[in-house]
């Protein structure tokens, strides 16, 4: 018998390690600082605003700006301390929105006044898409109804000096690093570090070349998009009510892929054993390099046979995303960020279908990487003999193989493999991938990230997200280690055009029982939050809404960080339930079943569910425990009922509902202060911008 229950506690152990295996660590808190050589100085800068306060901490800016007398027709208020709000009823909306999303980070977003705010990180990504440091200037000085705040002027200086002006480039399967400003490179090269990393022939003299314009990507489209069509239109019937230099000015900075000019450029080779070492120096002198790959003239790493199927059509703002990344004529590194049910993965099967090169993609979990593949195989012309899994319970073979599906975790663990997972990881260090595909990249500790880049030589890393945001704040570190954000979409403006469902939130309180409540007070801080979430209260309530949407045959996911808490529930209601150590053919099997099953209206799952399921069908949720009040779970979990609808449910608002637990039998609003639950919902923001 002993024997018997030594041999079940290793099962259990070797189970449980399997799990941690698969699974990864969110928003870690204990890394340790960034070093300067991952992050620049300028990216740490934030705006000057040492100006005076009243009496209530608000301050007067009447005295340092000036409104303009034609004020009503501009749609900017830029702040002395880097906010800027945006009027969305503004005729020139659609060209204030594009660039305040180039140069700046959206805040909040409701209907009619949209918040930004200008940070260090922010203007190094709009540098690094074309944007000179005195366009900035100059079209948020035409765009603000007052004169521009100084502080400003000299923080976008500062902060846009040195960005964005030098790339790394493999060109002909060399590296060559390469900019616009011949007065950069000669900086450079009279670092004694930089000299050691060139390599030099017989001929020294810096490279000159020509750099087209001219967008790599080749979509095929029926004509001119119905809203460029409408926005040309609004341009037309309120150009009267707008001052000319707006559009004069924004015609002059706005590089369309139409033209066709070439830029002149300055070069020089470099030792490609010593491309840390370059990219490291560089940063530390404030010139960080941008990773560009010019994969057309890579004769090295052979064309892959995959191209996107004739009936694949992308939307209008995939589109524009894909563009902001084949902009020149290469491949630019950085990071996508379009909202959840809005075709994140299309843009990366797009982006390795430009490419035709070796793609590695990465997700989150092992039902991602089965979405994965089956999302090449629906929207491209790969089929399994070109696709290969590398996950804990699906390794194919990958001799032949041409894109690599794996997750984060499989390819960072550090600890001994089995062998034919170190087989897989010779052969994946092996080679070169054209492509790497990173998918829900916030959500990846540094560390983590840092050992699969080390891991894996990929020549342009493209990451995708639903949200660019960390509670840790070390956003910026994963992003440098990436590329600068290219494109982020309005949610809103999705929602308006029916490119997602609309979804209505609300917050059910629910008293504590008074037994409940009465342990609650005397117990310790993590019997506290099981109390809360288990309160009967808040079960009649989760039970309730259950009945009464299945009665309308909605899909219903109910969320709980708690497995004790997740585990009662499911069973009292006999509802299918998946967490950590459910297998992959059950979890698999249980979504199959809650997707096609009418049956099966109704599934339970931990915070595994946060990120890349893909359930289109489900249209409610319930929320009966979180993780801390985190903005970025809230919305990614919102995002599992985000994609339109099509079933014939027209008009029908997709349901949120969170249920925070309200201390007191009374429903007494004062003793919320007293809990830790009620506390988290006041980190929330409402809209998720």
């Amino acid at each position: 018998m002993g024997k018997k229950d030594k041999r079940d506690r290793e099962e259990r152990r070797a189970k449980k390690s399997k799990v941690e295996y698969e699974e990864y660590v969110e928003e870690d808190t204990t890394e340790a600082e960034p070093t300067k050589e991952e992050i620049p100085d300028a990216a740490t800068r934030s705006v000057d605003d040492t100006g005076k306060e009243d009496e209530f901490g608000a301050k007067d800016y009447r005295t340092e700006l000036e409104l303009k007398p034609d004020h009503l027709s501009r749609p900017l208020f830029v702040a002395p301390n880097g906010h800027i709000f945006l009027e969305s009823f503004s005729p020139v909306y659609k060209h204030a929105h594009d660039f305040l999303i180039a140069i700046s980070e959206p805040v909040c977003r409701p209907e009619f006044i949209h918040e930004y705010k200008l940070t260090a990180y922010s203007l190094y990504a709009a540098v690094s898409v074309g944007l000179e440091t005195n366009d900035i200037i100059e079209y948020l000085r035409r765009l603000c109804k007052t004169s521009l705040p100084k502080g400003i002027e000299e923080f976008i200086k500062l902060c846009t000096l040195s960005y964005g002006k030098v790339k790394l480039v493999l060109k002909h399967n060399k590296y060559y690093v390469e900019s616009q400003h011949p007065e950069v490179i000669q900086v450079l090269l009279k670092d004694p570090v930089i000299q050691e990393c060139r390599y030099r022939t017989e001929e020294t003299e810096l490279l000159t070349g020509q750099v087209s314009s001219k967008s790599a990507l080749q979509l095929a489209k029926p004509g001119p998009s119905t809203s460029a069509e409408g926005e040309a239109k609004q341009g037309e019937t309120t150009g009267e009510e707008v001052p000319d230099d707006i559009y004069a000015y924004y015609d002059k900075m706005d590089k369309e892929e139409d033209e066709e000019e070439d830029t002149k450029t300055v070069s020089f080779e470099v030792k490609q054993e010593k491309i840390e070492v370059i990219q490291k120096r560089c940063i530390e002198l404030e010139y960080p390099l941008l990773a560009e790959y010019d994969f057309k003239n890579d004769t090295v790493n052979p064309d892959i046979n995959i191209d996107l199927k004739p009936s694949t059509v992308l939307r209008p703002y995939q589109e524009k995303s894909l563009r902001k990344m084949f902009g020149n004529g290469r491949a630019r590194s950085g990071v996508i960020v379009l909202p959840c049910g809005a075709g994140k993965t299309l843009v990366g099967v797009t982006a390795a279908c430009t490419v035709r090169k070796r793609a590695i993609c990465l997700a989150t979990s092992g039902v991602a990487v089965e979405q994965w593949k089956q999302q090449f195989k629906m929207w491209s012309t790969a089929d399994d003999s070109i696709i290969c899994r590398f996950t804990s319970d699906a390794k194919d073979k990958p001799i032949g193989s041409s894109i690599l599906i794996s997750t984060y975790s499989m390819l960072a663990h550090s600890t001994k493999r089995s062998w034919e997972a170190e087989k897989v990881m010779e052969w994946m260090q092996s080679q070169e991938w054209g492509i790497m595909i990173l998918d829900e990249v916030q959500t990846i500790p540094a560390k983590m990230f840092r050992r699969v880049l080390t891991i894996v030589n990929a020549h342009c890393k493209l990451g995708l997200t639903a949200t660019l945001v960390r509670e840790d704040d070390k956003i910026a570190d994963l992003n440098f280690l990436i590329g600068p954000k290219l494109y982020e979409a309005n949610w809103m403006e999705l929602q308006n055009n029916g490119y997602i469902a609309r979804v209505q939130c609300a917050e059910v309180w629910c008293p504590m029982a008074p037994e409940f409540y009465r342990e609650y007070l005397d117990t310790k801080s993590q019997k506290k939050l099981l109390l809360a979430v288990v309160n009967p209260n808040k079960f009649r309530a989760c039970q309730f809404l259950i009945r009464y949407h299945e009665r309308r045959n909605d899909k219903i996911i109910v969320f709980s960080d708690n497995v004790f808490a997740l585990k009662s529930y499911a069973i009292k209601l006999n509802k299918p339930y998946l967490y950590g150590p459910t297998s992959q053919g059950e979890r698999m099997q249980i979504l199959q079943n809650f997707v096609h099953n009418p049956k099966v209206n109704t599934i339970f799952v931990s915070k595994v569910a946060d990120t890349s399921f893909d359930l289109p069908e489900a249209n409610v949720l319930i929320q009966i425990s979180a993780h801390g009040g985190s903005r970025r779970q809230e919305a990614q979990r919102m995002g599992r009922i985000l994609r339109a609808k099509k079933r014939s449910c027209s008009g029908r608002v997709q349901c949120l509902f969170l249920l925070p637990c309200l201390p007191g039998h009374d429903g007494d609003a004062l003793l919320a202060e007293e809990t830790e639950v009620p506390g988290q919902s006041g980190l929330r923001l409402q809209g998720h911008h």
